[in-house]
This record gives structure tokens, sequence and C-alpha cells, in this order.
């Protein structure tokens, strides 16, 4: 197996591990396991826990982002649409909320490398709700809507908090003329 089989196969593993049952709770040995990859080829790839963390993280930023942006695009960029896709998320089985936020969560004060990753990720949303809606104050309120409802979600279970997310955004949009 080459090193990028390895790497595609290992960050398949520590996304579906991590995921579920959180960093920390995950050990290498698991990811390993799931991953079929030896572990000489684990440390060869991701010499430490917090690379194969950062690297999970920063490819389920490109895979969160794209998703979402395709959604919104084929439904004309239209900014109400980040929500429809947000209850489709929420709907998910094993959704369990924002895995940026989780893992800042668990680390409390995580490795620089996963803080940049995580901030990236919030960054980047920001920026892409900014790009839909001229108003960057309008902007950044609808992006709060977006993190509220994905906690909101996650803690209740109910995908409805993307619902109430959008009626409160359509509100804010509205009053901007």
């Amino acid at each position: 197996m080459n090193s990028t089989e390895a790497t595609d196969r290992l960050l398949e593993a520590a996304e579906d591990l991590f995921y579920a049952h959180g960093v920390q709770a995950v050990g290498m040995d698991a990811v390993r396991e799931r991953s079929g990859v030896s572990l000489k080829r684990l440390y060869q790839c991701f010499p430490a826990k917090n690379d194969l963390v950062e690297a999970y993280l920063r490819r389920r930023d490109e895979r969160w982002r794209k998703s979402l942006r395709d959604f919104v695009h084929a439904r004309g960029d239209d900014p109400l649409a980040v929500f429809g896709w947000l209850a489709n998320w929420f709907a998910e089985p094993g959704f369990r909320g924002c895995a940026f936020i989780n893992s800042f969560g668990e680390f409390g004060e995580p490795a620089p490398g996963i803080a940049a990753a995580i901030r990236l990720h919030k960054d980047e949303v920001r920026a892409y709700l900014r790009g839909l809606i001229s108003d960057q104050r309008l902007a950044d309120q609808l992006f709060s809507l977006v993190e509220g409802a994905t906690v909101l979600a996650a803690i209740t279970g109910d995908p409805g908090e993307a619902s109430t997310a959008r009626e409160a955004a359509k509100v804010l949009l509205a009053a901007q003329g």
C-alpha cells in the first residue's frame, strides 16, 4: 500500500471514529485497526495523533464547505438555502454537531495546528456567507444563526433547529430591505 492510499484510509477511519466517539476517546490503535493500515505506516503518515487530528479536521472542512456551496449554488446562491442544507445535515443518521466545535471543546486549548484548523473552518464559513450577502454585519448575524442552530441541533437532537434559524434569517434579510 502506497503512502497516498494509506493516508486516505487513515483519514477515512479517523473521520468515522473521531466524529462518532470524540477525538480524545479514540486511540491510534483503533484508527489503525479500522483503516487496515500497519502501525508502522500509520506513524510514517502521521507521526503524532495531533497530526492526524489536524489532517482530519482540514479534510472535513473541505468536504463540508464543498457540500454546502454545491447545495446553495444549486438554489441560486440564496442565503436561506444554507438553512435547508443544515436541515438535511441535522437529519442525517449519526449527526453529532460540528466536528470543529466538538474538537475544540474536547481539547480546551488544542495544539496550535489543531486550533488553526478549527479557526480556519470558522473563518471560511463566515467568509462564504459574506460572499453571499454584501452586508458583512448581516452575514455575521447569519453566521451566528448557523453556529447556534448547529449546537442546538446536536444538543436537542432536533433537526427543526435549522427551520427556527431560517425563520430568524428571513426576518434579518427582510429588515435589510
